[in-house]
């Protein structure tokens, strides 16, 4: 009995957040349900609102101000007119898209001086959350014990789908069923999507992502991450698509700004839509990402940054052209880097190991039941995560080998082109709908490529795929080099990309030009698009079918270990992984030490980017009326009580990807800065959340407001 209370008592330490007063305070919580197991503890930590002010649904509240900004961020509205804020990474993809070599708003920044010069965007999206509601209950209707995993996802797939259908009659806005805590609980989403969104301004890249891919991910920071955007609705206030009459959106609740600053100890709340959590995860799945899968990638990741640097280092309009790759490539190299570390560090795995002991403990305490439920579920999961194990590295190898090359992932675009024109009964209408749909892709893809790059990167890529991969789980085109080409990938290389009619836009547009369905047999005789074609027979044959049985009977597994760890925690509350739904994390301002004898404060001023500064170095250069500003102490009214200009701070808020761009709030609730990134140490807060270094980078609001006021002159905004 002893041995029992003992393991239960560590995995009461060690779970995931098991109830609203731990000492971590971590978590990513549902804003409609901190009234009842948050709102306590927050104000115990110095929170002066209340949990109706962040969410509430009979009036305004914070939740109105909060955006889903594109596909993976969030934003926040800060006025009356639909002014935005974000960070300049979520909102890259559309300067960049603005960005020419003679206005070249990457570099020199950007910023409208009225409405009639803020830039469209089109395809980006804002998604303002109206309501959530429980739906458990009538999505699991007519799901039976005995169920297939096959059938009981049909079940699930058909209720959400007659429910979402049923709500959206009712109502002015869309409405989505989506699955928490791994499909054993399901809410009804209702949102607002506005399809008119325009850049309002941007600082230049050398305050916008100051420090780069070095400092990416790291504190101290000093980068003025952050963008400003506006919302355009139609004369109702109504989503529309964009046009010229279109006027600035009225929300109904808009952010008020802070100019106090933080102070350590300070309570903060962040507010937005995180992506992507597995903090439930057994032990195995956590050896798999930390050990196995994530140094592939980090590896393969490498070759490519080192190729990309080396050409654009020695040309701007290469920058530019690779600007969004370069930085989306490092991000997740660097993280898969901090997290692989961090899980070392906090022995995740051993610990995840204590937790599943305490678990199987419970279980054997328990009656019939449960032990039928739960007693084969671990050992279930090891042999299921040792089988997938292969097919995962092959499937990684496939992607970030195989199709990482931009030659081949072109080509492999065409592969729809090519099945359509196998179809008897095809109409020459549709044919050529799609050859203007190839026709935009084709223009596109020539506008960001350089070939000299991508031949660079298919060499050391290749060779990773010879070196760590077995010949029965790579595609055929790699076995190539070493049966046809003798292990000389630089020939192959060569003769890749001679051959194929890929690397030139020209012969592309001819080929689609007179393009009927008899002419696809040119595509399977082009060696990239046979590349490519091999990549998808491999997976067809060798890695779908075996890769697809395993990951649903691991989510079969996760399902109900997840039901059985809340039923293990009866009357506490597991706050649910992340799932791109609004979330709240709350913590305090708190430096912290990454190392023995190393101590991190809590903020950053514009003293240390002085210190930080190198001419010789694109992502250490200073804006020389950013030093001007600095050298004259010309800070207006947004200096700190000690005269010096703050950057950033820290916090010890869980964040995660999705989390960037949302608002840091004070006990208040008032904007005091801008998340946009975590220290290294806490990057494998995915998988398991350090209460000690786990901490989120915010840019210090009135940093923002000094850029936009002092340095860019906009201050018809700062009024706003």
């Amino acid at each position: 009995m002893r041995r029992f209370v003992c393991w239960f008592s560590i995995l009461s330490l060690l779970i995931i957040t098991t109830s609203s007063t731990s000492m971590a305070d971590e978590g990513l919580w549902l804003p409609f349900l901190l009234e009842q197991h948050n709102q306590t503890r927050m104000q115990e930590m110095g929170m002066q609102i209340s949990a109706d002010d962040i969410y509430a649904l009979n009036q305004s509240s914070m939740k109105d101000a909060i955006v889903l900004f594109g596909r993976g961020c969030t934003g926040s509205i800060v006025s009356d007119q639909g002014l935005l804020f974000t960070n300049h990474h979520c909102g890259f993809g559309s300067i960049r898209n603005h960005s020419t070599v003679e206005n070249n708003y990457l570099d020199e920044g950007f910023w409208a001086t009225n409405l009639k010069e803020e830039l469209p965007n089109p395809g980006l999206t804002i998604t303002l959350l109206k309501q959530m509601e429980e739906v458990t209950d009538s999505i699991l209707k007519g799901v039976e014990p005995g169920m297939t995993e096959a059938q009981r996802d049909a079940m699930i797939k058909n209720n959400s789908e007659r429910i979402s259908k049923n709500a959206q009659k009712n109502s002015p806005y869309n409405a989505i069923v989506r699955a928490f805590y791994n499909g054993n609980q399901f809410y009804l989403i209702y949102t607002e999507t506005f399809r008119d969104i325009r850049l309002v301004g941007t600082p230049p890249y050398s305050i916008g992502k100051f420090g780069g891919s070095t400092d990416n991910w790291m504190w101290p920071r000093h980068t003025g991450d952050f963008a400003v955007f506006r919302i355009y609705a139609n004369a109702e206030n109504q989503p529309a698509d964009y046009s010229e009459e279109n006027i600035p959106y009225k929300p109904a609740y808009h952010l008020p700004i802070s100019l106090k600053g933080v102070s350590e100890g300070d309570f903060t709340l962040v507010y937005g839509y995180p992506g992507r959590t597995s903090v439930y995860l057994p032990s195995q799945a956590v050896e798999l990402i930390a050990e196995a899968t994530n140094p592939h990638k980090v590896r393969l990741r490498q070759q490519r940054l080192d190729v990309f640097d080396k050409y654009m280092q020695a040309d701007p309009q290469i920058r530019i052209q690779y600007a969004s790759k370069d930085a989306g490539v490092a991000n997740g190299w660097k993280k898969m880097i901090g997290e692989s570390n961090g899980v070392r560090r906090l022995d995740a795995i051993n610990k995840k190991a204590s937790q599943e002991t305490a678990f199987v403990e419970w279980v054997h305490a328990g009656d019939e039941n449960r032990k039928a439920l739960y007693a084969g579920l671990l050992p279930s999961f090891e042999e299921s995560y040792a089988s997938l194990a292969p097919y995962a590295l092959a499937t990684d190898y496939m992607n970030e080998a195989g199709r990482a090359i931009e030659l081949i992932g072109f080509a492999s675009q065409f592969r729809f082109l090519y099945e359509a024109s196998q179809e008897k009964d095809v109409s020459e209408a549709y044919i050529q709908s799609l050859i203007k749909r190839y026709e935009q892709r084709t223009e596109s893809f020539f506008k960001d490529y350089h070939e000299p790059i991508d031949r660079g990167v298919a060499q050391k890529l290749l060779q990773l795929y010879l070196d760590y991969i077995p010949p029965d789980l790579r595609p055929a085109f790699v076995n190539e080099i070493n049966l046809k080409y003798r292990g000389n990938i630089e020939a192959f290389v060569d003769a890749l990309f001679t051959k194929s009619m890929f690397t030139n836009k020209n012969q592309i547009l001819e080929f689609l030009s007179s393009y009927k369905p008899r002419h696809a047999r040119r595509l399977l005789r082009d060696p990239a698009y046979s590349a490519a074609n091999d990549i998808s027979i491999l997976y067809e044959t060798r890695i779908k079918e075996t890769r697809q049985r395993l990951t649903t009977s691991i989510d079969s597994l996760q399902r109900i270990y997840m039901a059985g760890l809340i039923e293990m925690h009866e009357g506490s509350y597991l706050y649910p992984d992340a799932n791109f739904t609004l979330r709240a994390s709350y913590g305090l301002v708190e430096g912290y030490s990454p190392a023995d004898a190393v101590e991190y404060d809590y903020y950053t001023t514009l003293g240390g980017i002085m210190e930080k500064e190198d001419p010789n170095n694109y992502d250490y250069i200073v804006d020389n009326k950013l030093r001007q500003l600095f050298l004259n102490s010309d800070y207006g009214d947004y200096a700190d009580d000690d005269g010096k200009m703050r950057v950033a701070f820290v916090a010890s808020n869980h964040t995660t990807g999705g989390s960037s761009g949302s608002p840091v709030m004070n006990a208040d609730g008032h904007l005091a800065g801008i998340n946009f990134d975590r220290g290294w140490e806490a990057t494998m807060s995915d998988l398991m959340y350090d209460p000690i270094q786990g901490r989120n980078i915010a840019v210090d609001v009135r940093y923002v407001l000094f850029v936009m006021d002092k340095l860019a002159g906009a201050s018809h905004l700062i009024k706003e």
